[in-house]
């Protein structure tokens, strides 16, 4: 009897231990900044409230297992379950410590490199946005100038156009030597949905060579080239700068 009755005093505080976890690692994410490589911010009040709320039934559940253990009560299951008792805690609380130990990570050009640059520059999920007549064009952002595309895609148009952006290298296998790829990941809801869109740069004469995943601020004009056998919006760039990988690196 003594044996089949510490499980059954266990089981419980696995629930509450695998809860109150979760709780605590929703909001450490929140805490150090990483919340924004995993869910766009306009979510981030759901997963707060949600990370509190954990903690607070892993608080009143742990009481109330705390009283029935000094009137020596065990206490039974009383939801249902598909998994064995203490299973389906067990999967939580081992996801929870990963979460702890493992850190989230940017994606890299890797994924980006199983697309065509033309559907990379055109693609469809890129929502225009409201534009002001008032930007100029060296203050839209890389995916500005995706949007701005994709409404208005005659690349002519654009000739001659200032652009300074910022994002991170690529060279797809169909680019060539003079020509690098430089991209943005764009959330729109958490980032299992993140997808890559930029524009291909011309690199000036004798510029050193950037490897993947080099993150760079470009300054040059647009122009229009012809890559993989269409016209494509260009950047000419005058100057590539490295700069370190934004605290936030994804654009919504």
């Amino acid at each position: 009897m003594a044996k089949s009755k510490i499980p059954n005093l266990l089981l419980p505080w696995l629930d509450v231990i695998a809860i109150t976890a979760w709780g605590i690692l929703l909001l450490r994410y929140w805490l150090t900044g990483k919340l924004n490589l995993l869910i766009h911010p306009s979510y981030f009040w759901l997963v707060i409230v949600t990370g509190i709320t954990f903690i607070l039934i892993g608080c009143f559940k742990g009481q109330e297992l705390w009283r029935r253990r000094q009137r020596d009560i065990v206490p039974t299951t009383q939801h249902i379950s598909l998994f064995a008792p203490g299973l389906g805690s067990g999967f939580l609380l081992t996801a929870a410590i990963l979460g702890f130990i493992i850190t989230p990570q940017v994606f890299a050009s890797d994924k980006v490199l199983r697309q065509d640059v033309a559907d990379l520059v055109s693609t469809t999920r890129v929502k225009p946005q409201a534009f002001r007549a008032s930007v100029r064009p060296e203050e839209r952002s890389l995916v500005d100038w995706v949007r701005t595309l994709n409404v208005y895609p005659e690349p002519d148009s654009y000739t001659g156009q200032k652009v300074k952006v910022q994002g991170f290298v690529i060279h797809p296998p169909d680019l060539g030597q003079e020509y690098l790829f430089l991209a943005r990941f764009v959330l729109s809801c958490c980032a299992a949905d993140a997808y890559p869109v930029g524009l291909p740069v011309k690199l000036p004469n004798n510029q050193e060579k950037y490897a993947p995943d080099t993150w760079l601020e470009v300054e040059g004009q647009m122009t229009t080239e012809n890559l993989g056998n269409k016209r494509q919006l260009t950047i000419a760039a005058n100057s590539l700068k490295k700069i370190p990988q934004p605290q936030n690196p994804y654009s919504y």
